[in-house]
C-alpha cells in the first residue's frame, strides 16, 4: 500500500528518535531511517535520548509537511517529515543520531545520493 498524500500537521510528542505522535493522535515512523532503541534488549539509552532529544527540538510544536509512504505492522503511519524545506529524517543522518536503514531506504529518494 503506497499512499503518498502530502498534508499539514502539527508534532505533539516524540517517542523516541523515529516515532512522533500528532496533535489529531496520529502516530508515526519515521521513514527510511533507524535509531538506537530506548528499551529492549537492543537498547542504548545514552544515543536513543540523544537521538529523541533532537528530534524532538526539530519537529514538537511545529506544524510539519507529511508524506506519507505506507503504514507499519504496529498500525503506525510511515511517512517522511519535513520542516519547510528540511527534510528530517535527512538531517537526523547527517547529526549522527540516526542511519539510513537500507532495508526501507527504496522509499525515500533522497537515501540514494547519501
Amino acid at each position: 500500500m503506497l499512499l503518498a498524500a502530502l498534508s499539514f500537521s502539527v508534532i505533539a510528542s516524540c517517542y523516541d528518535g523515529d516515532t512522533c505522535t500528532t496533535t489529531t493522535g496520529e502516530r508515526g515512523r519515521l521513514a527510511c531511517i533507524d535509531t538506537p532503541e530506548l528499551v529492549g534488549m537492543r537498547a542504548e539509552p545514552m544515543p536513543a535520548k540523544a537521538a529523541r532529544d533532537f528530534l524532538r527540538n526539530l519537529v514538537v510544536g511545529k506544524k510539519v509537511r507529511i508524506r506519507r509512504i505506507t503504514e507499519d505492522r504496529y498500525g503506525r503511519t510511515v511517512a517522511e517529515l519535513f520542516v519547510g524545506e528540511r527534510n528530517v529524517q535527512r538531517e537526523m543522518v547527517a547529526a549522527g543520531h540516526a542511519e539510513v536503514y537500507q532495508r526501507y531506504a527504496h522509499q525515500c529518494p533522497w537515501t540514494e545520493v547519501e
